[in-house]
């Protein structure tokens, strides 16, 4: 069932991104008085069809993967004299640079509205407020502690934990990082310089805030079962919601190290000591088996009871029409920081290629931010909106930034780029875009 809203999610997110940034294209043609002969949503069979007055057919395709804009083009179609005047290629070049950046550019403003409506909205979070600081890390070492509030990461302001990711993102590759703490209680701030050496993470295989040495404030997890999945080997032993605890595998109970137990011993038995109605029961448990990619772990099917987080650590992010605006500038400036320096990153090499997500990754972050409600979604979709934008950027022939590139060419020199020194730039994009999409999409599969 989550698969299928996943889908459905996915399929709702790149239909409204790819929309924007076609429109992009096609309104700026337009304003440039341009025939636009196509406007397609999709790939492949149409589903839906239909003209406007200017007889521009619009198009619902069966592979919802991407889009195109199909305008007239003396290169690719016949073209009356009378027709040129409305022809792509013969435009003058600032038009043609004009049209061919709309598209990324109507990404980045998408994301700064649709981050200025999630901020009007309204999210709850939670303070990045470190719960424990992990021995012998470079958290540690820099002498922060637990109930210390992260105010900023490298000046960079960080009111939840995904600003602190993000912030960490960036500074993969660096040789220390200034994280500004606020201590529990305390109105002044404190400057801690943690040196990053020593410290070896990627993306893809783990979380950085949890490598950098930092464990976040979370509510206490009590030893009450609160819920027992359906024909999960849990249910099977006979578990029920309501049972408490005592013992797993002849050690006292913390969740922690029983997942961690759990997870380390697929399809072995599991002792237990539980408590129900009052009396001490021995239990065993056969651990079921998932495998991810080469990996196998083990796992029961029960979820444990948590106490709230204290008022104190809970804040609900929204802003007014004007602050929220500005915000939201700032914000998308940031992801789009952050997009070109991860790509300067992963061609340096101090970003793993393991770290490139295909779509199956991005079809779970839709269905689990649509999951979580409108604003967690408009969240999601800006950021992949900037991510599509900045690719589309990148100066490979295949894509607006190598067209980009062309044009400027001609621009300067006021001579067009040669049609055969255009083409051998095309396969060459497409033999990267190919290789890149090939890899991220066997990072999601030897990641499901």
């Amino acid at each position: 069932m989550s698969a299928i809203w996943n889908l459905i999610a996915f399929i709702v997110a790149i239909g409204i991104l790819v929309t924007i940034h076609e429109y992009g294209h096609y309104i700026v043609a337009r304003w440039c008085k341009v025939k636009v002969l196509k406007f397609s949503i999709g790939f492949g069979k149409s589903l839906y069809s239909w003209r406007n007055k200017n007889n521009t057919e619009f198009v619902v395709a069966a592979i919802p993967l991407g889009g195109f804009v199909r305008m007239l083009d003396s290169r690719l179609d016949e073209v009356s004299e009378t027709e040129k005047a409305v022809a792509f290629n013969h435009k003058p070049v600032l038009q043609r640079i004009a049209v061919v950046a709309a598209g990324p550019v109507f990404n980045l403003v998408f994301a700064v509205l649709a981050i200025w409506w999630m901020l009007l909205i309204g999210v709850p979070e939670v303070k990045p407020i470190i719960g424990q600081v992990l021995p012998d890390s470079p958290v540690a070492e820099a002498t922060a502690a637990p109930g210390d509030q992260i105010i900023s990461v490298n000046q960079n302001p960080t009111q939840t934990w995904q600003a602190v990711n993000i912030e960490l993102m960036d500074a993969i590759g660096e040789s220390e990082l200034t994280i500004q703490v606020q201590p529990v209680n305390q109105s002044y701030q404190l400057d801690k310089q943690v040196d990053l050496t020593h410290w070896q993470v990627d993306p893809s295989e783990g979380n950085l805030i949890t490598a950098l040495g930092i464990v976040p404030s979370r509510p206490n997890i009590l030893p009450t079962i609160a819920k027992v999945s359906d024909n999960s080997p849990a249910s099977q032993a006979g578990l029920l919601a309501g049972d408490k605890i005592i013992q797993f595998a002849g050690q006292d109970y913390d969740w922690h190290k029983m997942s961690v137990w759990i997870r380390q011993h697929p399809g072995e038995n599991l002792s237990l000591t539980i408590e129900r109605d009052n009396r001490l029961e021995e239990l065993s448990v056969k651990l079921g088996v998932r495998e991810q990619g080469s990996q196998r772990y083990g796992f029961l099917g029960v979820s444990p009871s948590v106490e709230n987080l204290p008022e104190s650590h809970r804040f609900e992010l929204s802003y007014g029409i004007f602050d929220g605006l500005v915000h939201a500038f700032e914000r998308t400036w940031r992801l789009i920081e952050l997009s070109f320096s991860m790509v300067g990153k992963l061609i340096t090499g101090d970003v793993s290629y393991k770290s490139l997500s295909g779509p199956i990754s991005i079809a779970q972050g839709a269905g689990q931010s649509a999951g979580l409600g409108v604003a967690y979604f408009l969240s999601f979709l800006a950021l992949i909106s900037v991510n599509l934008g900045i690719i589309n950027l990148l100066p490979l022939p295949v894509l607006d930034g190598g067209h980009l590139v062309y044009y400027l060419i001609e621009f300067v020199t006021g001579r067009a780029v040669p049609e055969k020194v255009q083409e051998i730039g095309f396969r060459i994009g497409v033999i990267i875009i190919f290789s890149l999409m090939s890899i991220a999409i066997f990072n999601d599969l030897s990641r499901w």
